[in-house]
């Protein structure tokens, strides 16, 4: 969820990238094909080890982690601003680290309940009460006899070690104070906004106050994570006032289970979650995708990527694209030691590049260019079938069914020739790089062969050569080429098998 609206555009989220690649990929994709945010990595110094999970136990707030330093991030930020990508930080607030003693990546050394310049003495082994470190950490007392987290009890979600990581006191003066001092510390590099880890694991009171310490006249953009089944304790409207987890896994259902159809995705205010305005969307990030709670980028019969097209087109929500690598195991750090690239490379562990495939970037320049514009012109003929426009400036179908669908589709497009962004490109409004479709008296007929989708908008003015109407699909995992970032090839790019 959200507090602050972006400026513009779309958020990607770089799993696990590096800094000097995040800039890289800022200068020469990121800026020129209109995403608006890129979201990273927590920065701070954490655990050591390969694993992606290690950036999530702090150890120090030092700017100094696997994926850069200091001067590295904030050339990163530099870079990314030159481009018109502000950027948003992954901030751990929750807790420290589940390690009992240990040195951090940049060389701090600590316990499970003392962090040197940051939280208390050293804490006795016996926790004593009276310990200024221990005083920094909530220690939980058993709900019904047992200290597993009860997610039915508030006090239990909020105060307890969420799978062991010493969880902050948040509620004290002190642990505020910190937590804002380093976020204060990123705002002056030039940050842009905050993903507040493990949000619901804080009460909203205790975030309120936090953000409220923060230095600048520009309130920075918050979006904030809110896991919810639907019968917890805390509920995700608790904390719309500091800034959707139901998203996901609607989607999943939605495109896997045609007795759900995605024709029920159509009025998303009304199925019971946050206000569009409050809401920052994804099919997919980094949890996830390894929980099998979303869709993710192996998902049959192309899913994945027809759904970032109907999360792309639909007007609930900022949408933000995960941008990740492929694993064996769920703990499998990044390829490559970080270093993104989007070059391919073959086998498991290798980046994706989810932000490049065509279909996604052509649809962040279907959102950019329909921006606020309403839904209309809603059809659907079957739960697998749908399509709709956004207003005079966009018109997106799709077909998630495993027949063909050729119909003649009424629209509120003025007269043109458009392409279809889903795969290919406008070349200076007078040629596509893929197919393209000619609108006459706002209608115009094409054939969507099985699981396959069209996209336009009057931003994507066209003709491709010998055009016929028909949406097909070609399998091919390779991305744009790195030396040509705005090139988008004639195949549509899904995930196969």
């Amino acid at each position: 969820m959200r507090r602050t609206t972006p400026t513009a555009g779309v958020i990607t989220q770089m799993f696990q990238w590096s800094w000097t690649s995040i800039a890289q990929e800022c200068t020469n994709f990121l800026g020129p094909t209109g995403y608006g945010y890129v979201q990273v990595s927590p920065p701070m110094e954490h655990i050591v080890g390969d694993q992606w999970w290690t950036d999530y136990q702090p150890v120090s707030y030092n700017l100094t982690s696997k994926h850069g330093t200091r001067d590295e991030f904030a050339s990163m930020i530099q870079q990314c601003h030159d481009a018109d990508v502000q950027v948003v930080v992954d901030a751990v607030f929750n807790h420290m680290t589940a390690q009992q003693n240990g040195t951090g990546i940049a060389g701090t050394k600590f316990t499970h309940y003392f962090y040197p310049g940051n939280y208390g003495y050293q804490a006795s082994i016996y926790l004593d009460p009276n310990s200024l470190a221990t005083q920094n950490f909530h220690h939980c007392p058993p709900v019904n006899g047992s200290y597993a987290m009860d997610f039915n009890n508030r006090t239990s979600v909020q105060e307890c070690e969420l799978l062991g990581l010493a969880d902050l006191a948040t509620e004290t003066a002190y642990v505020r104070s910190r937590l804002a001092a380093y976020a204060n510390d990123l705002l002056s590099l030039g940050v842009d906004g905050f993903r507040l880890d493990a949000a619901k694991h804080i009460s909203t009171g205790d975030i309120t106050n936090i953000l409220s310490r923060l230095n600048g006249t520009k309130r920075p953009y918050i979006t904030q994570e809110i896991t919810y089944d639907g019968a917890e304790a805390v509920r995700p409207s608790e904390y719309v006032q500091n800034g959707m987890f139901q998203y996901p896994l609607a989607f999943l259902q939605a495109f896997s289970n045609d007795s759900v159809g995605i024709s029920s995705l159509r009025d998303m205010d009304s199925l019971g979650w946050v206000p569009s305005w409050d809401a920052n969307i994804f099919i997919a990030n980094h949890d996830t995708e390894r929980s099998g709670t979303s869709l993710n980028y192996s998902s049959p019969a192309n899913t994945y990527v027809l759904a970032h097209v109907l999360s792309l087109a639909h007007p609930y929500g900022r949408p933000t694209v995960l941008s990740s690598y492929s694993f064996n195991s769920t703990d499998d750090g990044a390829p490559m030691d970080g270093q993104g690239t989007c070059q391919l490379t073959s086998g498991a562990n290798r980046w994706l590049c989810q932000h490049r495939w065509p279909a996604i970037a052509g649809m962040v320049g279907f959102r950019n260019n329909v921006q606020n514009m309403s839904l209309t012109n809603w059809a659907s003929p079957s739960p697998q079938q749908i399509a709709f426009g956004r207003g005079r400036a966009g018109y997106a179908a799709i077909n998630n069914a495993d027949t063909h669908w050729r119909t003649q589709f009424n629209t509120s497009l003025p007269d043109g020739h458009y392409c279809n962004v889903v795969d290919g490109v406008s070349l200076g409004g007078v040629s596509c790089t893929g197919s393209s479709f000619i609108v006459q008296n706002e209608v115009f007929t094409a054939t969507l062969y099985p699981r396959t989708a069209l996209a336009m908008h009057t931003g994507s003015l066209g003709s491709a050569p010998g055009a016929s109407g028909n949406v097909s699909l070609t399998f091919d995992l390779s991305p744009p080429p790195v030396d040509d970032p705005l090139e988008v090839r004639q195949r549509l790019v899904f995930p196969c098998c």
